[in-house]
């Protein structure tokens, strides 16, 4: 087993109250119905169960599910923490930051995300490169159905 890791920053400017997009993101439910490969997110209180679709890496599909810690500072900022119940093999540490911009919201967010894979060492390029156009697919897919979501509720 050898661990990949993948990373996501960005920043972006939402046209909408920051109110409206942390009631979004403080939602369980919400963001794994929003973010692309993502099957299920359990809420169980400070810690969210999440549950994504198997992913094809080197011919291999890959189910995995990872518990975080999540840390919400109402209307700022959601931390995340890996908390691993059992064995888990991903974790994701990082922060959502939410800023007042005039009407709008600008949401950064910095997340590193770390899978225990049964591939060599030598696989790193080529799995962190798959990860990573993962995570960028799944970052894309959610902030384009966030829009959508909160132009159709406001």
């Amino acid at each position: 087993m050898t661990v990949f890791s993948a990373s996501k920053r960005s920043t972006a400017v939402v046209p909408f109250a920051r109110d409206a997009v942390w009631d979004v993101l403080r939602d369980a439910s919400q963001v794994a119905r929003l973010t692309p490969m993502v099957r299920s997110i359990e809420d169980h209180g400070s810690t969210w169960l999440w549950k994504l679709a198997p992913i094809e890496v080197l011919g291999k599909s890959i189910g995995l599910s990872f518990t975080e810690r999540m840390d919400l500072h109402p209307v700022e900022r959601i931390v995340f923490t890996h908390d691993p119940q059992g064995d888990e093999r991903a974790g994701v540490e990082g922060t959502y930051l939410l800023e007042e911009k005039s009407s709008a919201t600008r949401l950064s967010i910095d997340l590193e995300v770390n899978v225990n894979l049964p591939f060599p060492r030598l696989a790193k390029p080529a799995v962190q490169t798959s990860m990573q156009a993962v995570i960028a697919a799944m970052g894309a897919g959610f902030a384009h159905n966030l829009d959508r979501h909160l132009k159709s509720h406001h």
